[in-house]
Parts: structure tokens; C-alpha cells; sequence
């Protein structure tokens, strides 16, 4: 019987090729995962120092091993990231470059950005909107005329021309009060001065609105030196009444934005002797009576106080006033003194001296 019984064999996982195992399995996981890798090498470590029964030298050479190991599972681990990455960016960059054969299948239109409209508008803040889009503003005269363009406030946008790609705009622009010619360069299309004489003052004006003269602009005046000129709201009121005897400017005169329209207008109804204008403005009066010379021609009487009218005599009764004038305008002149007459309205008028001394319509 052998006294030294034979040493019992070590279990697999404490021989020598079990730890060269663990320190191979470093350099694998290294190349995978630098992590994992650190962490495999700190267990290579204790399993060279506690596991095989290596001298100390072999167990400090197993651990400078682990340390290369490592490194250099780490470095292959990067080529190989490295290689990747390149194919990677190289598949990236080919499926970025398009085919021409693709491009042209499929190109891609921009629409070029829409100018604003700015025709009616001053051309000052036409310009300021442009510039605040940002496209650098010129103007000119839209008339024929070529006139300079100093107060661009007085002045409207008829035509505009754009080039969105170099930002830049004209303006076409007339004054204010001017119309718009029919293209950029053309004839201001002024209206013209229709025939309205002898018109009621309704129709005048309407024949004035459709020729595109505004009524506005129209200033009235009187024929008679014994009636007031109408407001346009009198003339309007009674425009049946009241007729156009004299007009300015002549028929087809051009009505520029300077021209003064003026009508001169006459007024009567059905109960009116007289139904015409007068031959001249401001040279008669309506009412005969009204003329301070009226009876200035007096007939010749007899002595005793009557007149002869184609032989026959009447005695006056010692007194020539009192006649009736019929229908007045009060402050008009007025013959002969102490005459009767009614306005319109209905109020009992009388003639006699006025505060300039001379005969004038007032109440009686």
C-alpha cells in the first residue's frame, strides 16, 4: 500500500489552458466592446493571480498580456468600426448623387414669388411697401407728357413692372386728380365739356356726370339782376325750374384738372310771362319792376292829373303809387316807390328808399 495517495486531479476551470482561455477572451470581447473587454481583463486578472499554480513571474506576464491583449482587440475592433463607417458614408454619399437621367426625370420647379399689386395707390407708399419687400423702386410719368416727379405723395400708381428674380419694380404714376391714361405712355383721356345750354338743371347735371365731369367742380351763377344765385341743393330741389343759359368752357373743351366748369342758369315755370334767357348775363332784370328806371319814361298826362292813352283821359286820383309788381325777391331794386308785390313765400312787400337810398323790395 503506497503511503503518499496520488494528489487529486485540479477541477478544469483552475488548469493552466482554462486561464489562457479567459486572457483570449479579452482580446475578443476588446474588439467588440472596449467596455466589456476592460471588464473580462480586470476577471483575467484575479482568475492568473488565484486560479493556476503559476509562479509569480508567469503571473505578472499573464497580466502585462491581458493589458496588450486588450489594446489590441481595441484597435482591430476600431479598424473594423472604421471600415464600416467608410462603406457606410461611401453607400450614403452614392445614394446621394442622383442620376442625370434621374434629375432630369424629376426636376423640381420654384415659383418665383408673386408681386404685390400696388396700381391705386400713392406712389409714395407704393414705393416704401416695395422697398419694405425688398425690391429697389423707380418711377416715371404714365402721361405722354414726361414730367418730373417731385411730391410722390400727389401722385397714383397706374402701371407697375417687376422682375422678381432682380428685385426691382417701376412705377407708371400720374397726379392725384388725373385719370390713368389707357397704357403706360399714352394720352390723359380728359373728358369733354357737353352741351347743356338751355337744359334743366337736372339733366345738365346728369349729362355732366355721364361726360365724367364731376358735379362737384360745377359752379353756378344767375342771369337776372334781381334773383340770387342757387345753392346746388336749391338748383336740385326745383331743377325743373331752373335752365342752363350760359355755359364754360364751350362744348367738346376738355375739362382738365384746372379748368373751372361754370353754368349760368335762368329760372321760370308755366306762370311766368317770360320763358327764355336773356340775350346777355347780367344785363336785365326778371321783373321789369325791379329796374330802378322803370316808369322813368312817363307817359304824358293833362293838367289836371290824367293820361292820354289813344284819346281817352282818366283822372290818377292824385296819386301814381300803389301798383302790384306781382311775385318779389326782397332787397331787390324796385320802381316806382310805394309799388306792391308778394314774395314767393307768400309776404307782403312794399318799394321805397333802402339804406343806400335807392328803391328796394322790403316788408310792408
Amino acid at each position: 500500500m503506497n503511503p503518499n495517495p496520488p494528489v487529486p486531479p485540479r477541477p478544469w476551470w483552475r488548469t493552466t489552458p482554462a486561464a489562457f482561455g479567459v486572457l483570449a477572451l479579452v482580446a475578443l470581447l476588446g474588439a467588440f466592446s472596449f467596455a466589456l473587454g476592460f471588464l473580462v481583463m480586470i476577471a483575467a486578472m484575479v482568475a492568473v493571480w488565484v486560479l493556476p499554480p503559476w509562479r509569480r513571474l508567469s503571473r505578472l506576464s499573464a497580466t502585462l498580456g491581458a493589458l496588450v491583449l486588450l489594446t489590441v482587440g481595441a484597435g482591430l475592433g476600431g479598424q473594423l468600426d472604421e471600415d464600416e463607417t467608410g462603406k457606410s458614408d461611401a453607400k450614403s454619399a452614392d445614394a446621394g448623387r442622383a442620376s442625370p437621367e434621374a434629375v432630369s426625370a424629376s426636376p423640381t420647379v420654384s415659383k418665383p414669388a408673386r408681386t404685390a399689386d400696388y396700381v391705386g395707390h400713392p406712389l409714395d407708399e407704393a414705393e416704401k411697401q416695395a422697398r419694405s419687400a425688398g425690391y429697389a423702386a423707380a418711377h416715371h410719368d404714365a402721361a405722354d407728357e414726361d414730367r418730373t416727379i417731385v411730391l410722390r405723395s400727389g401722385w397714383t400708381v397706374c402701371f407697375q413692372k417687376a422682375d422678381a428674380a432682380a428685385k426691382t419694380i417701376d412705377f407708371a404714376a400720374v397726379k392725384s386728380n388725373e385719370p390713368c391714361p389707357e397704357k403706360d405712355g399714352g394720352t390723359l383721356p380728359w373728358p369733354k365739356m357737353p352741351d347743356v345750354i338751355g337744359a334743366t338743371y337736372n339733366t345738365a347735371i346728369a349729362d355732366l356726370k355721364r361726360a365724367g365731369v364731376n358735379p362737384d367742380r360745377v359752379t353756378l351763377d344767375d342771369v337776372y339782376l334781381d334773383i340770387d344765385t342757387p345753392t346746388a341743393e336749391e338748383a336740385a330741389e326745383e331743377g325743373d325750374e331752373w335752365r342752363v343759359c350760359f355755359q364754360s368752357p364751350d362744348e367738346e373743351a376738355k375739362v382738365t384738372a384746372t379748368t373751372n366748369v361754370h353754368l349760368d342758369l335762368g329760372r321760370w315755370s308755366d306762370m311766368d310771362l317770360v320763358q327764355r334767357c336773356p340775350s346777355a348775363k347780367g344785363t336785365t332784370y326778371k321783373i321789369p319792376a325791379n329796374d330802378p328806371d322803370y316808369g322813368s319814361d312817363e307817359r304824358p298826362t293833362t293838367p289836371g292829373g290824367g293820361t292820354t292813352d289813344g284819346g281817352s283821359s282818366s283822372s290818377s286820383g292824385g296819386s301814381t303809387g300803389g301798383s302790384s309788381a306781382g311775385t318779389v325777391h326782397p332787397g331787390s331794386f324796385c320802381s316806382p316807390s310805394g309799388a306792391t308785390g308778394v314774395t314767393e313765400a307768400g309776404t307782403a312787400m312794399v318799394c321805397g328808399p333802402g339804406s343806400d337810398g335807392r328803391n328796394r323790395w322790403h316788408s310792408a
